[in-house]
């Protein structure tokens, strides 16, 4: 198991790096269209390789997309429905496993598990083994929910989260039941790459619901703080919409995204959350 692991690891590597090289030529190939279309000197550095790519430049539909990723780690996300696996960190609170229950009723195909004296890599190849699309972590302090991380797998991306502001099910007064139907989403305010990038983490935990889905999730992001809110709607009349919460409700911090699975202390980060970060690009809406 693990020299297929290493081998798999290994590939997926190989064809990143073949990625990078794909994209860079594209790039290369669309400034030299684009400066031929405009009548326009081809860039000096670029003159050698529109030397020996002529050929391919002129055949080449260069449609103003780049290529797609041949290993997207999201590839398969809509063709298959997503397979969940919720946990805690150790020796969780009365408070957080109540708070996993909730998260498990919130994420349809989701699985519960007790941490137990379990170690992370044990959860994670346990999970390959069984194709878990993603594992959830949730974290406390002194007993009230703190954080939350989110692997994708088999190779990652993992995004981790802080969690503020905890409202479960059962402190919000009036509370609807939940409901069992996969939901429909809104993303709010995820316009830059970094938004983008956080929104398809969220976004691929969820299966693709039914046009008939009564049930609503919304993240919505002001101030890099997403807020999390949970909802049903019924319809009163035919114009008249009645929306009840059902929960929980909180809001998350993004602090640090990771190339990796949780387990890979090595793994490359992607993005981190530093102070002072005020420019616009390293925020998850413009």
């Amino acid at each position: 198991m693990i020299r297929r692991n290493t081998r798999l690891r290994q590939e997926y590597l190989y064809r990143k790096n073949l990625e990078g090289k794909e994209r860079d030529d594209y790039e290369k190939k669309r400034k030299i269209k684009k400066a031929l279309d405009e009548g326009k000197p081809i860039p000096t550095e670029l003159v050698d390789f529109e030397f020996k790519n002529r050929e391919s430049i002129k055949l080449d539909k260069l449609d103003g997309t780049a290529p797609t990723s041949i290993d997207d780690e999201y590839a398969r996300a809509g063709i298959m429905d997503p397979k969940v696996f919720i946990t805690t960190s150790r020796e969780p609170s009365s408070r957080l496993i109540q708070f996993s229950k909730e998260l498990k009723m919130l994420f349809p195909n989701s699985q519960k598990m007790n941490r137990g004296a379990h170690v992370m890599k044990e959860i994670v190849d346990a999970c390959r083994a069984n194709d878990v699309t993603d594992l959830i972590i949730a974290h406390e302090h002194r007993g009230e929910p703190v954080g939350l991380v989110i692997s994708h797998l088999p190779y990652g991306p993992t995004a981790y989260f802080e969690i503020k502001n905890c409202i479960m099910i059962h402190d919000i007064q009036e509370s609807t039941p939940p409901s069992l139907a996969f939901p429909h989403l809104i993303f709010h305010n995820f316009t830059t790459p970094l938004g983008e990038r956080t929104e398809k983490i969220l976004k691929y935990l969820f299966p693709v619901p039914k046009d008939d889905s009564r049930r609503v999730v919304t993240f919505s992001n002001e101030n890099d703080y997403i807020s999390f809110r949970h909802h049903i709607y019924e319809k009163d009349g035919h114009k008249d919409i009645i929306l009840k919460e059902v929960g929980p409700r909180f809001e998350l911090k993004l602090y640090k995204i990771t190339l990796g699975t949780v387990e890979q202390e090595e793994a490359d980060v992607e993005w981190v959350y530093k102070p002072y970060m005020n420019s616009t690009k390293n925020r998850l809406f413009i």
